[in-house]
């Protein structure tokens, strides 16, 4: 059985569209709906036989398998990133649902919590379903709520490991990630860690974080880097350069804030253009970017049921080459 709805189901709905019997937001939602319905009762298979040509998916590092729209949960956490939620329950049923509704790359970190975040992924979907992708990340300390202190000694790197390895129950992270390079350290030191601990068999693949070509290129040389995460969106490209050289060698980008963050995206022109096609200015914001590139791996974070939703529902929404000309025009007036 497919994990989407049959072609019939999503003809009949566009036919409504067209007609104006229901709205493109309400098709978006009536899509992810279907979708997850068909889930019930079996096991979860979380990512179907790509066909040839097709962009929904990337492939980590060459064989690793994921949708392409992942779930950040950095936001389970508590208020700045701190201790655990107000709603302990919530956050669980958030990190299940997005595994219904397709997530097979969840994106974590030690710091976030600090620690509590590893905890609540493995509370909430161990035994982990086939497929699914836990990313996680070390070499930054939490001394108070506001702070964020790059930490990369080789040792402390190593102990950073094989704690994310116990309180996520895992035998071997699929892919972890230098959170941040730490300047008082080079990173030499710090990625030789990182590969002794590939070696030892408890990392599959490494990634990086906030890092300019220059610099991956330098990293690549020390050990394979198969993702980077930088802060990126649609109104917000500082890092385009990276993009580009990631695009070039096949890694896989992951942007960090992809609808803006804690500074969202304040653009009257594309509250209007998401408005005109019926949907959130943070749907049309991941739509961009899936259609930016094919190695881009969004991952929107929430702590909301409901945005959850909204914002999985972005992968449906497929403009024309010119309406997304006019969106990016607009993005770039912003």
């Amino acid at each position: 059985m497919n994990d989407e709805p049959s072609e019939t189901e999503h003809e009949r709905l566009g036919a409504m569209v067209e007609r104006g019997v229901v709205s493109r937001r309400a098709f978006l939602r009536a899509a992810v709906v279907t979708s997850a319905t068909l889930l019930a009762g079996r096991a979860v298979t979380l990512l179907s036989a790509a066909s040839p040509g097709d962009t929904s998916t990337f492939s980590i590092g060459g064989d690793l398998p994921v949708n392409r729209l992942g779930f950040g949960a950095m936001r389970l956490t508590g208020e700045m990133i701190w201790g655990w939620p107000p709603d302990r329950e919530n956050a669980l049923k958030v990190l299940r649902r997005a595994i219904d509704l397709g997530v097979n790359l969840i994106d974590t970190a030690d710091a976030y919590g600090p620690e509590t975040d590893e905890l609540l992924i493995a509370e909430a979907l161990y035994p982990y379903p086939k497929g699914l992708v836990i990313a996680t990340k070390g070499g930054q300390i939490r001394p108070g709520p506001t702070q964020w202190v790059p930490k990369g000694d080789p040792e402390y790197l190593k102990q950073c490991v094989d704690k994310s390895l116990k309180r996520l129950k895992l035998q071997r992270i699929d892919l972890y990630q230098l959170h941040r390079v730490d300047p008082k350290v080079p990173m030499e030191d710090s990625l030789g860690a990182l590969k002794e601990m590939q070696s030892a068999g408890k990392i599959r693949y490494i990634g990086l974080s906030e890092l300019s070509p220059e610099q991956v290129e330098r990293a690549r040389k020390i050990v394979p880097i198969v993702t980077v995460q930088n802060r990126y969106n649609i109104t917000d490209r500082k890092w385009e350069n990276t993009l580009t050289y990631c695009e070039k060698e096949k890694i896989g980008f992951m942007p960090w804030a992809p609808v803006g963050g804690t500074r969202g995206m304040t653009s009257a022109a594309l509250e209007k253009a998401a408005k005109d096609h019926g949907v959130t200015v943070y749907q049309l914001g991941l739509a961009w970017l899936l259609h930016r590139s094919p190695v881009m791996l969004p991952i929107p974070g929430t702590s909301s049921l409901a945005h959850l939703e909204e914002n999985m529902a972005a992968r449906n929404l497929n403009l024309s080459a010119d309406e997304w000309k006019t969106i990016d025009a607009l993005a770039n007036q912003a």
